[in-house]
């Protein structure tokens, strides 16, 4: 080991151990530190993990199958296991089966289609809808009082959204030098 291997930690003397068994020679100090906490954390979580699983079997004392649980719920929770390889191979095939769309030489670079670009405005309104019952509320309004202003009538209540969209226009093709 080296010379300020005897104040270190056991910990630390055990971090610095299992990087050298990687193959890792050079590294910055704060790297044993970074390896210490989350070793730490690591271990807090899965011991009060262990702790609420014991307090819910009624125990007094955590026992060796409430730390496997712990770490067990652990492994699950962080840790997702890919598809079994003939999953991904018949996928891998139903995909390749599709043929890749024929590529039009243009001058310039190859873009997607404009619907596709996700660049261009795309704008969604909602306009309400009157009611048939305020519409007759502003008929008997409109005959009782003709000078009422369009202001007042616009202040009525507006219950029934409805959704327009308007079509995205496509931008004459400029030329290229």
């Amino acid at each position: 080991m080296a010379e300020g291997d005897d104040n270190m930690p056991r910990d630390a003397k055990i971090v610095k151990s299992l990087l050298k068994s990687m193959g890792v020679e050079d590294y910055e100090t704060g790297v044993l530190h970074q390896f210490l906490e989350l070793w730490y954390r690591y271990v807090v979580d899965v011991l009060t993990d262990a702790q609420v699983y014991s307090e819910h079997a009624s125990k007094s004392t955590i026992d060796c199958e409430d730390i496997k649980l712990a770490i067990q719920s652990k492994v699950n929770f962080s840790f997702s296991q890919p598809p079994p390889r003939e999953v991904l191979l018949e996928l891998s095939r139903s995909r390749n089966r599709i043929p890749l769309p024929k590529v039009i030489a243009s001058p310039g670079i190859a873009l997607p289609p404009e619907q596709d670009a996700l660049l261009g405005p795309n704008y969604q309104l909602l306009i309400p809808k009157r009611s048939a019952l305020a519409m007759e509320e502003t008929e008997d309004e409109e005959t009782a009082d003709p000078s009422t202003s369009q202001q007042q009538r616009t202040d009525l209540p507006q219950q029934t959204p409805q959704r327009v969209a308007f079509p995205l226009l496509k931008r004459p093709k400029r030329e290229m030098f």
